[in-house]
């Protein structure tokens, strides 16, 4: 399983997500993005319908209806109705549910650095966890490790 932790310090999540998502769904898989948070939910949702005039990622918020049918599901929490094997974190909060997903995508900025470094080092002596770490800068995403 492999969890990429992408640190925002440059671009939002809501012009970063749709990206990710774009490649997710693109290699045929789903995913769930999860956000404690419904303020930013909704904004997610939003970002998804219009980050380009000419795209079109499918996607609800749960319980919009036939959340099992959704390539893209936006939720509250873990539980993958959507039967997706890539899992984001949108709001900087670290699960250890996302260790059941393929992948696991897990967003933060420089208010939440400190937990992702938490959690980082929580999955260090996890055999069946590779792990990247992708920071932002002017001209793009480097792995910085």
């Amino acid at each position: 399983m492999q969890v990429d932790f992408y640190h925002l310090a440059v671009r939002p999540l809501d012009r970063v997500l749709p990206r990710i998502a774009e490649r997710v769904l693109a290699s045929g898989e789903r995913l769930l993005v999860v956000s404690a948070e419904a303020a930013q939910r909704e904004a997610l949702d939003k970002a998804l319908w219009t980050y380009t005039p000419d795209s079109f990622l499918p996607h609800a918020q749960a319980g919009a209806g036939d959340d099992a049918r959704q390539p893209v599901l936006i939720a509250g929490d873990t539980g993958a109705v959507n039967s997706a094997q890539a899992i984001a974190l949108a709001d900087g909060i670290w699960r250890d549910e996302a260790l059941a997903f393929g992948r696991a995508f897990h967003f933060f900025d420089d208010d939440r650095i400190a937990e992702a470094r938490a959690a980082w080092r929580s999955l260090a002596d996890k055999p069946d966890v590779a792990r990247r770490y992708w920071k932002q800068t002017a001209s793009g995403w480097e792995q910085a490790a």
